[in-house]
This record gives C-alpha cells, sequence and structure tokens, in this order.
C-alpha cells in the first residue's frame, strides 16, 4: 500500500476523545441527559455512535480545561433539542462575548461553511458531568430573508 503524503489522513475518519475522571458518572450522564448507550466498551473506555460518526468517553487522570468546544452535534431543530435537554436536566451555558453572546442560551451565528449551503448557524453549549464543553448546532439554510431580526 503506498502512501501519497498529500493526502495521507484525507481519507481517514476523524473521532472525538472526551476525558472522564469518573467512567461511570459520564457513563450515567450520557445515558440520563443525553439518551445515548455505548455501543462498545472496554477497560476504561465507552465507545459511543451516533449520526454515522463515533465518539469515546475514556477514564482520565487529567481533566478537560473545558474552555472550548471539544465536540458538536448538529440537528436540525435547535430549539426542541435544546427544550428536551433542559427538560432532562442539561444546564446551557450563558456566553456573552464579542460576536458571540447567547440569549436564553441560544447563539446565532452569523457565516458558516459554504459546502453546507448556510449563512449562519444557531448553537447553544453545556458541559457533561466532566467538565468537557459540548455544543448543539443547527446551521440556518440560505433564504432570501435577513438572518438577524
Amino acid at each position: 500500500m503506498s502512501t501519497d503524503a498529500s493526502d495521507l489522513l484525507c481519507r481517514a475518519r476523524a473521532a472525538t476523545r472526551l476525558p472522564a475522571g469518573d467512567l461511570e458518572r459520564a457513563r450515567r450522564f450520557y445515558a440520563d441527559k443525553l439518551g445515548l448507550e455505548p455501543v462498545d466498551e472496554r477497560p476504561g473506555g465507552l465507545l459511543y455512535q451516533c449520526g454515522g460518526t463515533d465518539f469515546v468517553v475514556f477514564r482520565s487522570t487529567g481533566t478537560s480545561p473545558g474552555t472550548f468546544t471539544q465536540m458538536a452535534f448538529e440537528v436540525d431543530d435547535l430549539d426542541a433539542v435544546v427544550a428536551e435537554l433542559r427538560r432532562r436536566g442539561v444546564v446551557f451555558e450563558e456566553v456573552d462575548l464579542p460576536g458571540l453572546r447567547t440569549q436564553d442560551g441560544i447563539a446565532e451565528i452569523e457565516g458558516n461553511y459554504l459546502s453546507k449551503g448556510a449563512r449562519g448557524e444557531r448553537g447553544a453549549w453545556f458541559r457533561d458531568s466532566e467538565g468537557n464543553l459540548l455544543g448543539v448546532g443547527q446551521p440556518v439554510r440560505r433564504s432570501p430573508e435577513p438572518f438577524f431580526r
């Protein structure tokens, strides 16, 4: 098998790894709050699959700083997802930074990747039981009406 250095990883699947100080506590959070069950496990790690991708929560003595989004879920109806997660006890972050401000936990973000056919994104962030910062986002599809009202 030959490898071309220019495309060494372009066919690889990217997968997220999230640290957990307490793997059983994390398992309960992902099950009870997010409705996710591991599809496989090994000593020290839980493998989850959703939307054709996977991520691992692994036992770690280190902790995440939680200062940036470590993983995000792209959804079709952000309002419905946020409402259901809140009903399950998930607490959403309030952000007030230049260019990024949430209102009731949801931010309207101008601009998006052209390949997604969107003109912006709506997003919300929360922490899992281990302090990992997770996001939920919904692309705002292109339309003639203005993005910000």
